[in-house]
């Protein structure tokens, strides 16, 4: 059962080298489940036992289902489609030196740049083309060995292993072609989405590297692929989102993008998209003010993405405690200062969760004087006031080029996450919560 569900999840990760992709094989994922896919643009008509999902931006998606019955409130799942890479300029063919046409690019979150080097690599995302009178959004995945970002040899700079960090203008821009003359890239990606050059109009594009994702040790118990952060959990949620019997709670997956730059776009968990859409959901159940306030009231958010584990030659780098390792189950992620959202309530809920589906579950904080990043929960928060877990999978190499999981906790995460979207979601008088 676990070699099959990672074998799925290498699939998706494949099939989604762009923040788009990864939302469209979403979205192509709730229709297949019989989802209906509703415009921001339109009205909204909700039939009680309806499913239904909506999306802003081509790479942010929120699905949902209503109950039968009595609705208590929303229960709520974020991860995010974007991952760290290399975005193409507008104009990105350059002249360079050697007889050498290379690609324009400019780091999007923050990647360990070294290791996109020396590796075959291509480009996908989204273009936007002329229809007539219209513009249309595209889909572009040029699927072959198209690039590298060759390294400067270590005979011509003998203290190459000794540097750390490189400049993105001269050491990041990829080899696309012998020659000086630029023309051709333009050319490919107008052919990729079947357009003529004078209608594609501009584009949304990313570096993504070539090598398919795979298993690792004698028993195939480890994953390393690209895009793991937050693919990872996008898939899982998802899993267990669709696989959920239904509760008194509305079960609500929603995965944003532009989470690796800060979230604060359109599209990101700093916009007004999750509460827009509980707002709508709301409004179509024919709800008054006091009825929505107190369904949110009633409300709770898994903020899932990934999580750090102890490093096999770097254990210094984790909190003596709190120290997530490779295939101990699910992490519940802590900070002081709320860069992650999880309190002792939340802690408590999330936990029981995980007891019901009867998945391990792990801790991490960052070591004290090391401060980390933060994430959705805090993000969304800040818009929808109400509690939140912070949660991920532990991962290695989080932001290189090829990253490493555990498959037993990809399985993990499904089944708690089945579970909790099948439950129901109160709050008590005395401050508890029940699930």
């Amino acid at each position: 059962m676990e070699q099959t569900l990672a074998r799925e999840l290498l699939d998706f990760l494949d099939a989604s080298p762009s923040c788009y992709h990864a939302a469209a094989n979403v979205a192509a994922a709730l229709e297949q489940a019989g989802y209906r896919h509703l415009m921001e643009f339109e009205p909204w008509h909700l039939e009680r036992g309806g499913a239904y999902y909506v999306m802003r931006g081509d790479s942010t998606v929120a699905a949902f289902r209503i109950p039968q019955g009595p609705v208590r409130g929303f229960l709520l799942a974020a991860g995010h489609s974007d991952s760290p890479t290399l975005k193409l300029r507008q104009e990105a063919e350059t002249a360079s030196p050697g007889n050498c046409l290379r690609l324009s690019v400019e780091p999007y979150g923050g990647g360990i740049w070294r290791s996109w080097l020396d590796r075959p690599l291509s480009v996908a995302g989204r273009v936007m083309v002329r229809d007539g009178d219209a513009i249309r959004s595209r889909l572009v995945n040029i699927d072959r060995d198209l690039l590298v970002i060759p390294s400067v040899a270590i005979h011509m700079d003998r203290e190459v292993n000794k540097k750390g960090g490189l400049d993105p203008a001269r050491d990041l821009s990829p080899l696309f072609a012998e020659g000086s003359e630029p023309g051709r890239f333009r050319a490919m990606v107008a052919d990729c989405a079947g357009v003529s050059e004078a209608d594609l109009l501009s584009t949304e594009l990313f570096l993504y590297p070539r090598t398919p994702g795979t298993l690792l040790g004698p028993d195939g118990d480890l994953i390393a692929a690209p895009r793991l952060d937050d693919l990872q959990c996008v898939f899982a949620c998802l899993r267990g989102f669709l696989a959920a019997e239904p509760g008194e709670s509305i079960p609500v997956l929603c995965v944003f993008n532009n989470e690796e730059v800060g979230s604060g776009t359109r599209q990101g968990a700093d916009s007004t998209f999750l509460s827009d859409v509980l707002s709508r959901i709301s409004g179509g159940l024919g709800w008054d003010s006091e009825t929505a306030h107190a369904a949110l009231g009633n409300s709770f958010l898994v903020s899932a993405d990934n999580a750090h584990a102890v490093h096999p030659a770097h254990p210094e780098y984790a909190d003596a405690g709190e120290r997530p390792v490779l295939g101990g189950g699910i992490v519940i992620k802590y900070s002081a200062a709320q860069r992650y959202t999880t309190d002792a309530l939340s802690a408590a809920l999330f936990q029981r969760v995980c007891e019901l589906a009867e998945v391990p579950v792990q801790r991490f904080s960052n070591r004290p004087d090391l401060p980390g990043g933060s994430t959705l929960g805090n993000i969304s928060s800040a818009h929808l006031s109400i509690p939140s877990v912070d949660i991920g999978l532990p991962q290695l190499a989080m932001h290189a080029s090829c990253e490493v999981a555990s498959v037993r906790d990809t399985q993990a995460l499904v089944r708690a996450m089945t579970v909790y979207f099948g439950r129901s979601f109160r709050r008590l008088p005395d401050g508890g919560a029940a699930i």
